[in-house]
């Protein structure tokens, strides 16, 4: 598909038929649909599972300390680690995914991730927990592009950006499950428990994969190739470099406060409860989830005006980190609210980039493609963690433990750096993208029309 055709074998940016008329007949059968809603279950599940997998550390981390002896450095370098790994694996999962197809990688990723959790359950030696982060990293790698790859597949377009979004709601939740019930079993039963269970919870995700997840009758065959040609040949459209740099933008913010940050910050510097940093995780989750559903009508609607969103949550997430960190007293628990709710509306933002790659790639390599934007988000999510951690050892006196007020405001200023870099990223392919699309004489519509809210908001050049 194009922008704005029904295919399901998108037309890359640059092809001659992008913003034309791109009307394939599909092969879908009369049961389809139901088949669809299965499908989709099984992989939100999937990826339900593989949220609380990747967040369960964001509320360990005291624990963490206690059990391995860990400095701030050393803390973030577990979040460090299984990001790298995931990060990582990327772009080899949404190979793997091309050529072998979502429900044979969903299986050995999930397997993956519940030996990973085994084994930290049993560790208590750093070198050992490192390794379980790594296998739940790699584990992790091929779940969200897998579910996103299958809704490509088994979806119309014009509901695929809805479905998408509604995959990263879904999987929202599991930031909840993080943030209540892991959090009572680990509080309640202990650490070996705790992370046991989330190995039980790994292999149940496995057999739903295997169980519920097929590839649709119509998805397109995979044409073997190198692996850096396929990923060449995947991120060379500026559109998807653009799902790149707009996923590298919106959600570190919010990842560095959910996965690791937020409830030492909360707790140490902000003198709140651990029930009241439950809490605010819980708001910055909750927004999330509400703006994932908006943000998939906008994209759907307005197919080239999806970057208005990522900028607005620039923005927005800029002025939140700016009054934040302007006041050297703790701030009431309203004003937390507030900043937990612009941050967490910049995760679901991060998904437009994966449209992005939809409408920039064809279908055989929509998961080298679709791995290759989401590299951005959990690069950018590396850096801020780990130079959070660096900052605040620097600025603390040596073998602190607990951090002060004003050491987090200078550690999280370090975050305007990625944020500027993203920033630059997504301005300069939206102009190489628009270029684009100007020479096959693709207009957007006014900004009013835009606004009404009631129609796509570009022109089709009549065909001759």
């Amino acid at each position: 598909m194009g922008v704005w055709g029904d295919s399901r074998r998108p037309t890359p940016l640059g092809s001659p038929g992008c913003g034309v008329r791109c009307r394939v007949r599909t092969t879908r059968s009369a049961g389809a649909p139901r088949t669809a809603g299965l499908v989709f279950t099984a992989a939100v599940v999937v990826y339900f599972a593989a949220v609380v997998h990747r967040t369960a550390l964001g509320v360990a981390g005291v624990d963490a300390i206690d059990r391995f002896g860990l400095s701030a450095t050393m803390l973030a370098l577990f979040s460090v680690v299984q990001l790298t790994a995931y990060a990582s694996m990327q772009l080899p999962a949404g190979q793997l995914l091309d050529r072998f197809g979502a429900r044979s990688v969903l299986v050995v990723g999930s397997l993956v991730m519940a030996a990973g959790q085994l084994l930290l359950a049993l560790s208590d030696q750093v070198g050992w927990a490192l390794v379980a982060r790594v296998l739940i990293g790699a584990g992790d790698a091929p779940i969200f592009i897998g579910a996103c790859r299958l809704v490509a597949e088994w979806f119309p377009p014009r509901r695929i950006p809805v479905m998408v979004q509604t995959t990263g709601l879904i999987g929202q939740a599991g930031q909840l499950a993080s943030a209540i019930p892991v959090a009572w079993l680990l509080h309640s039963q202990g650490w070996t428990v705790a992370f046991a269970t989330l190995a039980g919870l790994g292999v149940v995700a496995a057999s739903v994969a295997f169980v519920g997840i097929r590839s649709a009758p119509s998805s397109a065959s995979h044409v073997p190739e190198r692996f850096l040609s396929a990923v060449r040949s995947a991120a060379r459209p500026h559109g998807t470099r653009l799902g790149f740099w707009s996923h590298f933008l919106c959600p570190f913010s919010a990842n560095v406060v959910a996965l690791l940050w937020g409830v030492p910050f909360f707790v140490t510097a902000q003198n709140r409860t651990p029930g009241e940093a439950s809490l605010l995780l819980i708001v910055l989750t909750l927004s999330a989830m509400v703006t994932g559903p908006l943000a998939g009508q906008f994209t759907a609607r307005h197919p080239l005006r999806r970057t208005w969103a990522v900028l607005a949550t620039a923005g927005a997430t800029f002025v939140a980190w700016s009054v934040l960190l302007a006041f050297d007293t703790p701030r009431p628990l309203w004003q937390l609210l507030v900043f937990v709710v612009v941050l967490g509306a910049g995760a679901p933002i991060s998904l437009v980039g994966v449209d992005f790659a939809r409408t920039s790639t064809p279908q055989e390599r929509l998961g080298a493609a679709t791995g290759f934007v989401n590299m951005g988000g959990f690069t950018s999510t590396i850096l801020g963690v780990l130079a959070v951690g660096l900052v605040l050892q620097l600025v603390s006196p040596p073998g602190a433990s607990i951090y002060t007020l004003d050491a987090y405001r200078v550690a999280f200023a370090v975050l305007l750096l990625p944020w500027l870099v993203g920033l630059a990223g997504v301005l300069h392919h939206r102009r190489r993208t628009r270029t684009e699309l100007a020479a096959e004489g693709v207009q957007l519509r006014p900004v009013r029309d835009v606004l009404r809210w009631r129609r796509p908001s570009v022109v089709r050049p009549r065909v001759r």
